[in-house]
């Protein structure tokens, strides 16, 4: 088996797709099933970016240079052996290649997801696994009601049991630590946003200058400030999927974008030779490329400085865990915690939102202050 990588020569339907994966068999013909099943899997609507297409792809070549290897035909689901096609590959994963189950979790949900297509377009007769009912533990503290699911869920069979850890988070003495670490300006404005907003680094890397502006010139008092995340609205924003979003900033935030954009980001802005649609400029001028990869080096940087392991999804989870925490002691009408948060972070299930409730649970039982009116409090910080 050959992957490929498509260059701009690939054309579907007009439209080029450089870097889309390509499997060929051992006679550089094409492996049809698996092409077909890419192209339908990557390419439906509901996916927006290429992140997945690398590793869709490496699955589907591991995957069928597996049965290459032990001569094994992937349409013989009914094969009559103790282990179906996807629990020998599983099993081969974890035993011969030492991978972690998170990883084996990820080839087999591609696998697994090939499968549905091939057992839709009538290529298998059956699925070569089953789904079980599996206990899960639910938070059953705050927000319990909005789980119906009485504690069970279906499973995959052959998916290895999740050991996802809780994610990790700052306290608001590392959160100080690490915003005074930072004496580049413009770094320090990039954390205190992440910490504010909860947004993905991609996010940050292309939040338009177009959304920012002061708050007292257009005499706006309310005390947190909605703005419409479009990335089809020609500012140059960014989501996860091309989804749009509402989130909320604070008046007093989006005081200091403004500041930040008038008195400091101008230095870097001269060093371009056209104007960018970014907030935030390299050190020359540019707006952050590779999804704002270099935001992780930044952050990282700036948390060796203090001892502590940082990135941009770190300072993710810091805002969500404080900010439910606020949220929860000190409710507003109308406002669902859990629900508020899911919005701000853009997650499309609030399932996966839950996890911040366990964070919750364990912090100790403390008086806690607003997360947003704390973070506010250090904005001289230097």
């Amino acid at each position: 088996m050959e992957l490929l990588w498509a260059t701009e020569d690939f054309v579907i339907a007009g439209r080029p797709y450089a870097g889309f994966p390509i499997l060929l068999c051992d006679t550089m013909e094409s492996c049809v099933p698996a092409n077909l099943f890419l192209r339908s899997y990557l390419l439906r609507g509901a996916i927006g970016s290429k992140r997945s297409w690398p590793s869709t792809g490496r699955a589907m070549y591991d995957f069928f240079s597996f049965l290459q290897a032990h001569d094994l035909d992937w349409r013989d689901v009914d094969r009559g052996e103790a282990k179906c096609l996807t629990a020998a590959y599983r099993d081969y994963c974890l035993i011969a290649c030492e991978l972690s189950p998170n990883t084996i979790r990820q080839r087999l949900h591609y696998i697994c997801k090939f499968y549905e297509f091939a057992h839709k377009n009538g290529w298998v007769s059956r699925l070569p696994f089953n789904y079980e009912e599996r206990t899960v533990n639910r938070d059953k503290g705050l927000l319990a009601h909005l789980d119906t699911s009485g504690g069970k869920a279906s499973a995959n069979d052959v998916m290895p049991r999740k050991s996802k850890a809780l994610p990790k988070y700052l306290s608001m003495a590392e959160v100080k630590a690490l915003l005074a670490s930072a004496d580049n300006p413009h770094h320090r404005m990039m954390m205190r946003f992440a910490l504010h907003t909860g947004l993905r680094r991609e996010e940050i890397a292309a939040f338009p200058l177009a959304y920012v502006f002061s708050p007292e010139k257009a005499g706006r008092t309310e005390r947190n400030i909605r703005i419409y995340l479009d990335p089809f609205d020609g500012s140059g924003m960014v989501t996860k999927g091309s989804k749009p979003r509402a989130i909320y900033v604070s008046c007093q935030l989006m005081t200091e974008l403004y500041n930040y954009q008038t008195k400091v980001r101008g230095e870097r802005a001269s060093l371009s030779k056209t104007p960018q649609k970014a907030l935030f400029l390299n050190r020359s001028g540019e707006t952050y490329g590779e999804e704002g990869k270099s935001l992780n080096r930044i952050i990282r940087s700036a948390g060796e400085r203090v001892g502590i392991k940082a990135h941009t999804h770190l300072l993710r989870h810091t805002y969500a865990t404080h900010t439910l925490v606020s949220l929860q002691r000190t409710p507003a009408s109308g406002l669902d915690p859990l629900v508020f948060v899911q919005r701000q972070l853009g997650h499309a299930s609030i399932q996966t939102t839950m996890v911040y409730l366990h964070l919750v649970n364990e912090m100790a039982d403390e008086a806690v202050l607003a997360y947003d009116d704390e973070l506010s409090t250090m904005a001289g910080v230097s």
